[in-house]
């Protein structure tokens, strides 16, 4: 085995630091060991304050069909919760008590009318013999007397049929309203009362009502706006302050309406208001009407015209004991606390920010909860983040370059 040279034992470790220095390394940046921080401009556009409730759907006109005539139920020919036009059969209660009825108070109108034949022709003979010594002037008088409560008796008899044919008229129970028709509450062979056994009842289906309850402050706030000119007051039907309405599971408020009633008082316990929207409520081709009375509503009221606003996405917002607030980068990339003054949310996500917030200021829309004031960071423009769209990192701020020994 042979022994190595010692020279080249010496010039191994000279080689191999010659070879590691003529590696590249690279530059230091300029913001090396910085956390990048996604941030936004505020948007700026037109907005439209508003204010929100529940309520409920209730149909225009509700009608509680009634008999109107005592006897058994002898058919039903409508379907229960079925679309109906006024004078719709509903039901027939049995006609034979009120045939019979108005059957005898005819004969008597044939009677009363035989009468006052005959007694108008004794008056007529008497009357043809006035002033001659055959007939007194009483005799005169009483056939002529005669001959008028004959008359009259025809006229009652006539209005006693019109009784007992207005009573017939009343075992068919037709619908008064064009709308949709309940339940039937009783069935073929029940003995119904007269005025006093609801039978179904039948509701208008289109317009419909929406009712909900206005908080006194709101109510106050609109009439300023009224009063100062900010808000048009209604000068006819159709010029009601607009009003608009989600459904259950809808997403936003798609339905538009108008406010047509607004009560004369303020319930004291509550301290609110009853107001009431007309929506309509269309039945499509081969579908079904979408409203139905009683049914939970969404009601998104405007309160102003449309002004320019600044907005932020919601979650770039922090509270702090109640107090609102973003961090806003500046110049220096450093993180300021700004205090602001939040509005309402808009369908879009985006929050309005009513005073502490320029619109050339950037915002720090993620990483919020690893963010102090005074830090130093790396900002990272992103568009304002949206629900609909990509959203910048909630994650906590990674270093843009490898730390400093």
């Amino acid at each position: 085995m042979s022994r190595r040279a010692p020279w080249l034992v010496l010039l191994l470790p000279i080689a191999t630091a010659l070879f590691i220095g003529c590696r590249k390394t690279p530059p230091p940046t300029a913001t090396a060991g910085l956390p990048v921080v996604p941030v936004s401009l505020p948007v700026q556009r037109p907005v439209i304050e508003y204010v929100e409730y529940t309520g409920r759907a209730d149909a225009v006109t509700t009608v509680g069909v009634k008999a109107r005539a005592t006897g058994n139920i002898v058919r039903a020919p409508f379907i229960e919760g079925a679309e109906i036009k006024a004078n719709d059969l509903l039901f027939e209660i049995d006609p034979k008590p009120y045939e019979a009825q108005l059957a005898q108070a005819e004969a008597q109108v044939r009677v009363a009318e035989a009468q006052h034949v005959l007694a108008q022709a004794s008056y007529n003979r008497v009357k043809n013999l006035t002033g001659t010594v055959a007939v007194s002037p009483q005799e005169v008088d009483q056939a002529k007397a005669a001959a008028d409560a004959a008359d009259a008796q025809v006229k009652a008899a006539k209005a006693t049929a019109d009784v007992y044919r207005l009573n017939l008229s009343y075992t068919k129970v037709k619908s008064p309203i064009d709308g949709q028709v309940g339940r039937q509450y009783y069935a073929v062979g029940n003995l119904v009362s007269q005025d006093q056994t609801l039978l179904t009842t039948v509701v208008t289906t289109d317009p419909m009502y929406a009712y909900f309850d206005m908080d006194e402050r709101t109510l106050l706030q609109i009439r300023k706006a009224i009063n100062s000119g900010k808000i048009q007051q209604a000068k006819s039907a159709g010029d009601d302050l607009p009003v608009l309405m989600g459904l259950e599971g809808e997403d936003g408020f798609p339905h538009r309406g108008k406010v047509n009633f607004v009560n004369n008082v303020v319930n004291p316990s509550t301290g609110t208001i009853a107001v009431r929207g007309l929506f309509d409520n269309p039945k499509p081709e081969n579908g079904r009407r979408l409203l139905s009375p009683g049914m939970f509503v969404r009601i998104r009221l405007p309160i102003g015209q449309a002004r320019s606003a600044i907005l932020v996405v919601d979650r770039a917002i922090g509270s702090d004991q109640g107090l609102k607030y973003v961090y806003v980068i500046d110049a220096e990339k450093k993180v300021r606390y700004r205090r602001v003054t939040t509005g309402p949310l808009e369908d879009d996500g985006l929050r309005v920010i009513e005073e502490g917030l320029k619109p050339d200021e950037t915002v720090a829309v993620g990483a919020i909860q690893q963010l102090r004031p005074g830090m130093d960071v790396e900002p990272e423009v992103h568009p304002m983040p949206t629900p609909g769209a990509p959203t910048a990192p909630a994650t906590p701020p990674v270093p843009a370059g490898p730390k400093k020994k």
